[in-house]
């Protein structure tokens, strides 16, 4: 009886030191538990753009394949050559491959389709490195033949370097940000413990003919009014800091 009176007292003992044990864990855990804030900051800079990817399409509709084919490659080749003539390095200019598709109508009464003619189409597609001849380019080509224009996709050779600015500029806002938190908290900053960053650019509006009187004007006095605008480079970081109480006095 003695005995299991003895063991009954070892197994209390040691629920008592468990316990011990993880409540002075649990305080030293929240010792030792970093104090921090997390705080965002936002950062733009805004710039010209200095390129464009323009996109010219050619597309005809004949009756025979071979005429439809030769129109398209008579403004191809022309525009080409007006590229060479601007001093466009060729390079930087590309053509896609001639697509053609027969079409057809419909004869309810026969109850069968009819070959009608054919439609043949290719693109050109240019990087233009100087945006000063991008309203010429726009303008002499389709005096040449072109009849499809997507919007030109305006960028800057220093998009990386300017991202890379916005996002400075981010990182000092947020900065700012915690500084004014932990001032108003009663604390000050530490170091930044975790950062996490993100950078884009907005493209500014396809570039537009500053009046549309002026589509009557001369190509040449039509091609100064283009006007590219600016672009934005954005960047945002999300920045963690270890927060500092003030000592009391």
């Amino acid at each position: 009886m003695r005995f299991r009176t003895l063991q009954l007292s070892t197994a209390a003992a040691t629920t008592a030191l468990c316990a011990l044990l993880v409540t002075a864990s649990a305080s030293g855990a929240e010792a030792e538990r970093p104090r921090t804030i997390s705080v965002s900051g936002q950062g733009e800079i805004q710039a010209e753009p200095d390129r464009a990817l323009v996109t010219l399409g050619v597309e005809a509709r004949k009756p025979k394949m071979e005429e439809a084919r030769a129109e398209v490659a008579k403004t191809v080749e022309a525009v080409l050559k007006l590229t060479r003539d601007m001093k466009i390095e060729q390079k930087f200019v590309r053509t896609t491959r001639v697509n053609i598709q027969p079409e057809y109508n419909w004869d309810n009464n026969a109850r069968e389709r009819n070959l009608i003619g054919y439609y043949v189409s290719r693109q050109i597609e240019i990087e233009l490195r100087d945006l000063d001849k991008l309203g010429q380019l726009l303008e002499k080509s389709f005096d040449l033949g072109v009849n499809q224009v997507g919007d030109p996709r305006l960028d800057s050779s220093k998009r990386r370097d300017l991202e890379r600015e916005a996002l400075a500029k981010a990182v000092a806002d947020a900065r700012l940000n915690a500084e004014a938190v932990a001032k108003a908290a009663g604390a000050r900053l530490g170091p930044p413990r975790t950062i996490s960053a993100s950078s884009g650019f907005v493209p500014p509006p396809m570039p537009m003919m500053k009046t549309q009187m002026m589509r009557a004007e001369a190509a040449s006095d039509a091609a100064g009014s283009y006007q590219s605008g600016q672009m934005g480079f954005n960047g945002t970081v999300q920045v963690e800091y270890d927060l500092i109480p003030n000592s009391t006095p």
